[in-house]
């Protein structure tokens, strides 16, 4: 099946290798950079927090609002891309993310860092959402997982950089470097992106579904309200209203979805038998996976005592690995399809959860190191494999509307399972001492570090069933894709 003859893209000039391989880059320095914001401000949140004064429950918007934002914007943007040119949206993503990124450094006060947070989310949301599209357009069905895996190399790179750099920035710097590095950064790769990649996918006449943002925004905003409250509150008519409310306006989404001429969330792309597994797959994974970073941060800097810098470097080894898996899975996924290496990937996974649930106050910290190795063989396996099942079903036309599909499900679970993690640590510990603890400002007294670590435990057995679950609807793949692969 041939780029030229059915789904013309955005390839550079003269479709040579060097010039496709510079419009890979690009779009792997996009998931870069966005990588690094997902784990850079995490070790500096307690500075951001003692600088500018923000509250301890107010801070953890500054993560959860920028993953909000890419959340609600994901689909729409692919909508985007689809109407105005996907390579015309990717490099607006690095024009509103650098902006974004030199504005929350030059934050003042707690309003301006959660905002400015936001605005450097939309333009996370225009990368995001537009990068696995922009490959489907460039790249053959076959050579689709391959680029997927060069994708998963950006992602675990960034999210390298931002441990490392995050470790020594606030170790030995200013806060404000964590997204004074952005610039620069963003510069380069839009000035190669303005060189390298043309739009040349056919425009599609589509509308925005704001009545579907809007209700998704409020019924998600509430959920989460709700869950964060509940980590330094006790369960109110406030809580309640707002997980009431959140409940309500998720049930007015699907109707609202139901009606429109155009949805968010195209209804009829579940119709593809391999579309929905993936999706749920992706949902799942993002929602079992995504706190285990958090958890074991809290760990390790809460009960033993580690500095951010130290507790940062014993998990390099695992994005190393993760990153080396990546294209090696996604030439398996384009040669025998996705759903060995995906499926077998999610198992991995369940297993290095099922490792960080025998962690105790006392247990070698090199155990933790190479349970985080397997862990990260497992989502490198997953990532490119599932992305390439996603694109390979999106009818012609559709690249841009089913990546921003990928990324709403993906990372509804990253929000959900960033709440969940915070959550169930307060369980167990006075609630304002684990919000201490996740921000870094406090570590926890002997007598309540068993508690904690016990807490921990139920959160990791939580994540292996939704791992499970998410194994499994990957391996129904299996058929549909044998009886007509796309």
């Amino acid at each position: 099946m041939s780029t030229s003859a059915q789904q013309p893209g955005p390839i550079a000039a003269g479709t040579s290798e060097p010039r496709t391989g510079l419009a890979l880059l690009v779009i792997v320095v996009g998931v870069l950079i966005t990588a690094v914001d997902t784990t850079i401000v995490v070790l500096a949140l307690p500075e951001i927090q003692r600088s500018l004064h923000v509250g301890l429950a107010s801070v953890i918007w500054v993560i959860i609002g920028y993953l909000l934002v890419i959340t609600l914007i994901s689909a729409q943007v692919g909508r985007l891309g689809d109407m105005f040119g996907r390579v015309r949206m990717y490099k607006a993503g690095f024009v509103v993310f650098v902006i974004g990124s030199l504005a929350c450094a030059l934050a003042w006060d707690e309003v301006s860092i959660i905002g400015f947070r936001l605005l450097q989310g939309l333009g996370g949301g225009l990368i995001a959402a537009n990068a696995g599209a922009v490959i489907a357009d460039t790249f053959p069905p076959e050579e689709r997982g391959r680029a997927y895996g060069f994708n998963a190399i950006g992602w675990n790179t960034g999210a390298v950089l931002g441990v490392v750099l995050g470790g020594i920035i606030v170790t030995y710097t200013s806060w404000r470097w964590v997204f004074w590095i952005n610039v620069p950064i963003g510069l380069v790769a839009l000035a190669v992106a303005q060189r390298v990649l043309v739009d040349r996918s056919p425009r599609q006449q589509r509308r925005l579904d704001v009545a579907g943002m809007l209700t998704l925004a409020a019924g998600l905003f509430g959920l989460l309200w709700a869950m964060i409250r509940l980590t330094s509150h006790p369960l109110d008519a406030s809580v309640l209203g707002y997980l009431v409310g959140g409940i309500a306006m998720l049930v007015v989404f699907v109707l609202v979805e139901r009606r429109q001429a155009e949805p968010m969330l195209d209804l009829g792309l579940f119709r593809v038998p391999t579309m929905t597994p993936s999706l749920l797959a992706a949902a799942l994974q993002s929602l079992a996976s995504f706190a285990v970073l958090f958890l074991l941060l809290m760990y390790l800097q809460g009960v033993r005592r580690l500095s951010p810098i130290d507790a940062s470097l014993l998990l390099v080894p695992g994005y190393v690995v993760g990153g080396i898996v990546g294209p090696w899975a996604g030439r398996v996924a384009d040669r025998r399809g996705a759903v060995l290496p995906a499926t077998v990937g999610l198992g991995i996974q369940a297993v290095a959860l099922i490792a960080y649930a025998q962690l105790g106050t006392v247990t070698p910290l090199w155990v933790l190191s190479a349970a985080y190795v397997v862990g990260s063989i497992g989502s490198g396996a997953f990532f490119p494999s599932n992305n390439s099942a996603v694109m390979k079903a999106a009818p012609p036309g559709s690249y841009g509307i089913a990546s921003g599909m990928l990324r709403t499900f993906a990372n509804i679970g990253m929000v959900f399972s960033f709440a969940m993690a915070i959550l169930v640590a307060s369980h167990d510990i006075p609630k304002a001492t684990a919000f201490a603890i996740f921000v870094g400002t406090t570590t926890l007294p002997a007598s309540t570090s068993g508690a904690f670590t016990h807490a921990i435990h139920a959160a990791f057995y939580a994540s292996v069933v939704l791992m499970g679950v998410g194994a499994l609807l990957s391996a129904t793949r299996a058929l549909p894709r044998r009886a007509a692969p796309r």
